[in-house]
């Protein structure tokens, strides 16, 4: 059989791709509750983007099945075996200060910009591209494609979940939701709450402080769990000595360690604030924990009996414990790295629930079991009691798996380049598959525009990632 030049074969329909990606980003596909109902479970917007996607799939002679509005899936080829490919058609708000509106989805300087462009409907369209030029050549196939449209990822994934409920789990696949080479691993991903009530507080039968300088009345840090706090809140009663005083041992503290933040009297009370800075919480320690940065300081003072209590618990085990190793659960791995442990959201109301909510990435070779006992262990001493609210196991494909390697091969073919492959401490949607892995589309030394202001996906990359698609399409399938 004759080379196939998959950028030419793709470049035949690049006007079609690129008219096509612009009108999917034109639909603003986020989350509206408001105008959710029964097969749109999350509202209007993401129920016309799901639409539109289908009939696409539709109009290249795929036949398609809706499941509630959850999700989709559109189909071509034959066979027993299922090649998978899981992409999202919801996006994340828009946000303010664009340059160009958010869904015009203008061509500016080579760079198509819309929000969706590269996380994920960009992405999207180019791999149902990619499976057009396959069909257009008419090769043989001797395995099933299926792409599979989730309408939920940017919230919850209650989009696959459901999803798999009912439908045929693919033998493989891959998401077009990451970077080029290839992803094969991710960590575990667990969200956890410690909390204290003032009841368990009580069991603990700690004496009244006698000499205490303040009372802690409440402290407020983050609101999610998987960003590092950059704002923090105490609020302390004056006790055995005056407001001033604190607020001079504030003021010499921050100008000691070089921090920024405000102390102020108000209404009798001090009010102290903090600053840190913001990094996503898949690697705290680039980031400046406003909350624990509060509570370090707020143990240099002689504090109430529960203020002492959760002041030094959270010195101890959370204050710049990036790897959990005054807890005893550190843990390195030579291939997925090491376990990441962020404080995300700090809470303490005096006569209400102190708590902690941590966001925890573990590799493969510690079980969830293992860490989380010696953490409940710890903290329990403390009366705090743990709560998973959500737990996602690692997820790996071997790397000698014959995706891993196809993808591999079809990258090196396509761009010249090494295909090395990445583990992340992130979640993709391959990890909703068996076997899948994260395949592109953001080339290496691309910076990442997802989430931002200005999103854009380059248009040469968008034509680039449907040829390498389409290639790998053919190569899984065939």
């Amino acid at each position: 059989m004759t080379t196939i030049n998959w950028l030419e074969e793709t470049n035949k329909l690049k006007d079609e791709l690129i008219a096509t990606t612009q009108e999917f980003l034109r639909i603003k596909s986020v989350l509206d509750p408001a105008t959710a109902r029964e097969g749109a479970p999350f509202g209007e917007g993401i129920r016309a983007a799901l639409d539109f996607a289908l009939n696409v799939c539709e109009k290249a002679g795929m036949t398609t099945k809706d499941v509630r509005g959850y999700a989709a899936h559109a189909e071509f080829g034959q066979g027993k075996e299922l090649v998978g490919i899981l992409s999202h058609v919801d996006v994340v708000p828009e946000g303010d200060g664009w340059s160009t509106p958010p869904y015009a989805a203008e061509i500016v300087d080579g760079k198509l910009v819309a929000r969706g462009a590269i996380d994920d409907k960009g992405p999207t369209m180019a791999a149902i591209f990619a499976a057009k030029v396959v069909m257009n050549l008419g090769l043989p196939l001797s395995k099933r494609v299926r792409f599979i449209f989730g309408t939920d990822e940017e919230s919850s994934w209650q989009c696959v979940k459901t999803y798999f409920e009912t439908e045929e789990m693919p033998t493989m696949g891959f998401t077009p939701d990451a970077d080029f080479p290839l992803i094969y691993a991710e960590k575990g991903l667990s969200d956890l709450t410690l909390r204290q009530t003032y009841a368990a507080f009580q069991q603990l039968g700690k004496p009244v402080a006698e000499q205490a300088e303040a009372k802690l009345v409440s402290l407020q840090a983050g609101l999610r769990m998987n960003m590092v706090p950059d704002k923090a809140v105490a609020t302390l009663t004056p006790l055995s000595v005056d407001s001033q005083t604190i607020i001079d041992r504030y003021r010499k503290h921050l100008e000691q360690t070089g921090l920024k933040g405000l102390a102020e009297e108000k209404d009798g009370s001090v009010v102290l604030h903090m600053e840190g800075v913001s990094v996503h919480g898949m690697d705290p320690k680039k980031g400046v924990n406003a909350g624990t940065e509060l509570i370090h300081f707020l143990r240099t003072l002689a504090l109430d009996a529960r203020a002492a209590v959760y002041a030094e618990a959270a010195d101890r085990y959370l204050h710049k414990q990036h790897g959990g190793e005054a807890l005893g659960i550190a843990h390195d791995d030579e291939e997925m790295g090491a376990l990441t442990l962020n404080t995300g959201v700090l809470e303490y109301a005096a006569e209400g629930d102190a708590l902690f909510r941590l966001n925890i990435r573990y590799p493969h070779s510690i079980s969830f079991a293992k860490w989380s006992a010696i953490l409940a262990e710890r903290f329990g001493e403390a009366a705090f009691e743990l709560e998973v609210v959500e737990h996602l196991t690692p997820h790996r494909v071997d790397p000698n798996h014959p995706l891993v390697t196809t993808l591999q091969r079809v990258y090196t073919e396509q761009t010249g380049e090494e295909a090395g492959i990445i583990a992340i401490g992130g979640a993709t949607y391959g990890r909703s598959l068996d076997v899948g892995v994260a395949f592109g589309p953001l080339f290496p030394g691309r910076p990442d525009s997802a989430h931002q202001r200005d999103e854009y996906i380059l248009v040469d990359d968008l034509v680039k990632a449907t040829a390498i698609y389409a290639q790998a399409i053919y190569e899984l399938a065939k």
